[in-house]
């Protein structure tokens, strides 16, 4: 079983199942360098760890994952060309790790998951939810692409849906992310933590062989081109930090004012 200490997760191993506990809750557990390397390197450990069968990632306090952590958004702005593309690629490979992970994972939301932290929710095999969580992709109310993550979205709710849910920004109940296919189940918590323990000990039961060979077949029916696609978006995304409004958008949001667009 991993032993590890981190400075920004909590593990809890237990019989055959990690839980991964995002551990910012002072931030709302938002995502900055040291979060995203951490969940990286442990995700790619449990790939590979035979006495893990499942993975459950959720949040520390109130939140989920709130998105991107204010310092973080202070210093892209001053990221040159090569850092910011560094900077995205970061991002798509942990979405890619754990959307990859042999090991079933499991997003259990217990507050808000917004932007980047809704990407983490997206990409892991199934999202239970407490019924008072919200979620969302608000970047373009800040003058940023919802880039990386759109690459999944497509394929699992299709081009209409996500489409209302980048370009809108809007933030949305769990109750409404069940109905736009974006989560699996939303509820009472205490009901939500039964199913969840219920699931992991489906998972279990099953073959881990062949849990492992459904996820590859299922990657290589819908998702052959994801690491290309999300190279792609990451340097769509790097390229866009160098734009009027995304500088404009970044500045407005930490100054608490209305943003002044850019008319193109």
């Amino acid at each position: 079983m991993i032993n590890q200490t981190y400075k920004t997760l909590l593990l809890e191993p237990e019989e055959l199942h990690l839980t991964i506990r995002l551990n910012r809750p002072e931030k709302r557990n938002a995502l900055n360098d040291t979060l995203v390397k951490e969940l990286k390197d442990i995700i790619r450990k449990v790939s590979g760890e035979e006495n893990i069968r499942s993975v459950t990632i959720t949040g520390e306090g109130s939140a989920f994952c709130s998105g991107a952590d204010l310092e973080y958004l202070k210093q892209i702005r001053e990221y040159g060309s090569e850092k910011n593309l560094n900077d995205s690629l970061n991002l798509a490979e942990l979405f890619y790790d754990i959307y990859s992970c042999p090991k079933p994972t499991i997003a259990l939301v217990n507050g808000p998951a917004i932007a980047g932290g809704c990407g983490l929710a997206t990409v892991c095999d199934f999202v239970f939810a407490d019924k008072n969580a919200k979620f969302g992709y608000p970047e373009v109310k800040i003058g940023f692409i919802a880039a990386m993550v759109s690459v999944f979205l497509l394929r699992q709710i299709g081009e209409r849906k996500t489409r209302q849910l980048l370009l809108s920004g809007k933030i949305i109940s769990a109750s409404e992310a069940v109905e736009f296919g974006l989560i699996n189940r939303a509820g009472e918590w205490d009901e939500v933590i039964d199913e969840h323990r219920h699931l992991i000990h489906t998972l279990q039961n099953n073959s881990a062989q062949a849990i492992k060979a459904t996820k590859s077949m299922i990657a290589n029916f819908t998702y052959a081109d994801v690491e290309n696609e999300l190279k792609r978006m990451a340097s769509l995304n790097a390229d866009f930090r160098k734009t009027d409004d995304f500088n404009e958008g970044i500045s407005a949001f930490l100054e608490k004012r209305k943003p002044k667009w850019v008319i193109s």
